[in-house]
């Protein structure tokens, strides 16, 4: 028995495989956990005290550049419309197309596709779209001193290996 176990553990397809079914067991948990609803509640609550956070702040911003045009703006001037109630009314409107238009594209892929769970249409859209080749070990550098020595090969040493490969 010791003997069997020993060849299964160094065989390399059998732990591949043995890898393979971990993940799945673990992705297939993972979608069961009600910590998932917990989950979705914070990052919405995060991004939405973000975007507020990021208006206020533009409003606190035009409110100290020039306080009089501010005051125009939210009182409005004669029978136009007050500037920060038609930037908030954009603001809806502009959320709320994003919101659906960008559901809609998902939901309608979604059922294009014709899964009926998460998991199939991962595997249908793993057989569809192109796989990624691994970069290992990596054809290019990967560390850089900074963002200027990162931005200078960029600019003058990428690519000039691709060129001289096709020669």
């Amino acid at each position: 028995m010791a003997a069997e176990e020993n060849i299964l553990v160094n065989n390399p397809t059998f732990n591949l495989k043995h890898e393979r079914d971990n993940v799945s067991l673990l992705a297939d948990k993972s979608t069961n956990n009600p910590d998932k609803l917990y989950s979705l509640i914070f990052l919405g609550t995060v991004t939405g005290i973000s975007a507020i956070i990021g208006f206020g702040t533009t409003l606190a911003s035009a409110r100290k550049r020039d306080p009089q045009f501010f005051q125009e703006g939210v009182a409005g001037v004669g029978t136009q419309e007050a500037g920060v109630s038609l930037a908030l009314r954009a603001l809806r409107r502009g959320t709320l197309y994003a919101f659906t238009g960008c559901g809609l594209i998902c939901y309608g892929i979604w059922k294009l596709s014709g899964a009926t769970n998460f998991k199939e249409f991962r595997e249908k859209m793993g057989s569809i779209l192109p796989r990624i080749p691994r970069n290992d070990p990596p054809q290019s550098r990967t560390e850089f001193d900074g963002l200027t020595d990162l931005l200078k090969y960029v600019s003058e040493e990428w690519g000039k290996e691709n060129k001289e490969s096709n020669k």
